[in-house]
């Protein structure tokens, strides 16, 4: 990886790219952030004093603009979506456009000499087999709209020779677009609000991984991708295998007064029950340097600072 390369984040004012291009500007790449706003969100204000830095506001449903911003990079990480479940069920038709329709486009008018590097869920694996870890190899199950269409993407990446692909576990941890919508994260915000979670489902399994550990698989991904490219990898916290009773549990530990109810109530969207090996990315050397206890710790912090209820995809 060299200080010359051009980075086109998308979508790169939201929760992972927050934390990621702050990384990537640190590393001394050229980064650009295409992003609409759609949240109203002010983040990435600390980037603009580099020179180094530019956002351009703007949709990835846009092809025009987006393919002519593509061919002046010479990578490209595609981060804008409606992100989970809920939210593209709220929004059917701008999920498929984003989420699907947009991708494929940059599939399409992407050079085969572009590095892409693309996050997708380890959601599509659905429903686990009890007890087997769900490697790279392992079947793609998604049950959700959500998870179909970023199976169907990340396979036209994969396709085109010059991807890697992170199948992310459930991301966690404080962020400049912060988001409480995701379950550690919202858990948090629970038991520290109400002193109480109601558990549905309290049996299925998830793995999870600090935002910070995201942004540093991206960059590890730069640092090797002509080793890597081509292959889809998990990344995930290999401690944090865990039930949601398990999670509520850990957060018990910091939160003592916390009462944790088991009731035959709610859903599950995605039905998201498995176990997820990282082994393949860590076999690699990449790593993870954030515990669930460090994000639960730093949770509780953030959440006496912010204002709460904004920060959500739904």
């Amino acid at each position: 990886m060299t200080s010359s390369l051009r980075v086109l984040v998308t979508g790169g004012a939201g929760y992972i790219g927050t934390t990621l291009v702050p990384g990537l500007l640190q590393a001394g790449l050229h980064v650009t952030v295409l992003d609409n706003l759609m949240y109203g969100q002010a983040t990435l204000l600390d980037c603009c004093s580099n020179a180094r830095f530019d956002f351009v506001q703007g949709d990835i449903r846009d092809f025009e603009l987006t393919n002519r911003l593509l061919s002046q990079f010479d990578v490209v990480i595609p981060l804008a979506s409606i992100v989970g479940a809920p939210a593209c069920k709220r929004d059917p038709i701008s999920a498929r456009a984003v989420n699907l329709d947009a991708h494929l486009n940059l599939v399409k008018n992407s050079s085969n000499n572009q590095w892409l590097l693309f996050p997708t869920t380890n959601s599509g694996y659905g429903i686990g087999d009890p007890d087997e870890l769900c490697t790279e190899e392992s079947p793609l199950r998604p049950i959700s709209a959500y998870a179909r269409t970023k199976v169907e993407v990340e396979e036209a990446f994969l396709e085109k020779g010059n991807a890697i692909t992170y199948r992310l576990a459930t991301v966690f941890g404080m962020s400049p677009r912060m988001r409480m919508d995701l379950l550690v994260n919202d858990f948090v915000y629970r038991a520290l609000k109400d002193r109480v979670l109601v558990l549905f489902e309290e049996h299925f399994r998830r793995n999870y991984i600090h935002v910070k550990d995201v942004a540093g698989a991206f960059m590890f991904g730069l640092q090797n991708f002509d080793n890597m490219k081509g292959e889809p990898y998990n990344v995930g916290l290999s401690s944090a295998n865990l039930t949601k009773r398990e999670l509520a549990d850990k957060i018990k530990t910091h939160i003592p007064e916390l009462y944790i109810h088991s009731a035959s109530i709610g859903e599950d969207p995605d039905k998201r029950d498995y176990l997820v090996s990282n082994e393949k990315l860590e076999s690699l050397g990449w790593g993870t340097e954030h515990t669930l206890d460090d994000g639960i710790r730093e949770l509780v912090i953030g959440y006496g600072i912010i204002r709460p209820n904004i920060f959500a995809n739904v």
